[in-house]
C-alpha cells in the first residue's frame, strides 16, 4: 500500500532522528510503497541550508515514485476541503496541508504526519492516518 509521508517525517528522516515515523518511512522506502508530492519535495528542500546536503537530499527525493502534478482542478478541490473544514468552524493553518489531504484521499493512501492540523482534518473526512503499532 502506497503511504504519503509529510514534509516534517522526511525532515526528521535526513536529520537522522529515528522514531516510529521514520522507522517506518524507511520501511516504505525499501518496500518502494513512498509516494512522493511535489509540494513535499519543495517544503523539504526549502529547508536545506548546505549545498551539497542540497543535491544530495534532491536526488534522493527525485528518484522516488511520484503521485501525478496537481492541476487547475486539483487546486480548487484541495480549497473546496479547506471551505468544507472552514464551515465546520475548522480552520487548517496551512493550504499546503489541504493540497496533501486532498492527495491522499483522492488517491486512497495513507498519509504519515507529525501535524495536528491533518488529525484535524482526518477527524471530519475520509483521510486515512498511518498509526504505529502497539
Amino acid at each position: 500500500m502506497l503511504k504519503i509521508f509529510d514534509s516534517t517525517i522526511w525532515i526528521d528522516y535526513f536529520r537522522g532522528i529515528q522514531n516510529d515515523k521514520t522507522d517506518h518511512l524507511a520501511f516504505c522506502i525499501d518496500q518502494n510503497s513512498v509516494a512522493m508530492l511535489g509540494v513535499i519535495v519543495q517544503e523539504v528542500l526549502q529547508g536545506v541550508k548546505n549545498d551539497t546536503q542540497y543535491e544530495l537530499i534532491k536526488d534522493n527525493l527525485l528518484h522516488l515514485p511520484a503521485l501525478p502534478d496537481p492541476t487547475v482542478e486539483t487546486y480548487a478541490e484541495a480549497a473546496q476541503l479547506y471551505r468544507s473544514l472552514r464551515k465546520k468552524g475548522l480552520t487548517i493553518r496551512k493550504p499546503n496541508d489541504c493540497l496533501i489531504a486532498y492527495y491522499a484521499l483522492h488517491f486512497g493512501v495513507e498519509l504519515c504526519h507529525n501535524d495536528s492540523d491533518f488529525e484535524l482534518m482526518a477527524a471530519h473526512t475520509q483521510l486515512r492516518i498511518w498509526k504505529p503499532t502497539s
